[in-house]
């Protein structure tokens, strides 16, 4: 059969614990160098350099229809070229 709890006391702990720091070292009040934080690690910086050839396809990649009809009407081979493939797809594709 259970017993009740019928009256409950506090008991506080020693005081000596309560009222007194624990000795702290030297060395624990220091702080740690900088190399040991991973904070403070700094990752190299990448760079990238893009080939003109590459530059010149990526700004081709991103020029409108419109951009591709003036420079096909101002004599560029690749934009007319490039007309004559659309027009190509077009007819194929309903």
């Amino acid at each position: 059969m259970p017993n009740a709890v019928t009256s409950l006391s506090h008991v506080d702990p020693p005081a000596t614990t309560a009222t007194q720091p624990e000795p702290r070292s030297a060395t624990s009040t220091q702080k740690l160098p900088q190399s040991q934080s991973p904070a403070a690690i700094k990752a190299p910086a990448d760079s990238v350099q893009i080939s003109s050839a590459a530059q010149a396809a990526l700004q081709e990649a991103l020029e409108t229809q419109t951009q591709t009809r003036k420079e096909a009407a101002n004599g560029d081979p690749q934009a007319n070229r490039l007309l004559i493939r659309q027009a190509a797809a077009q007819k194929v594709q309903p």
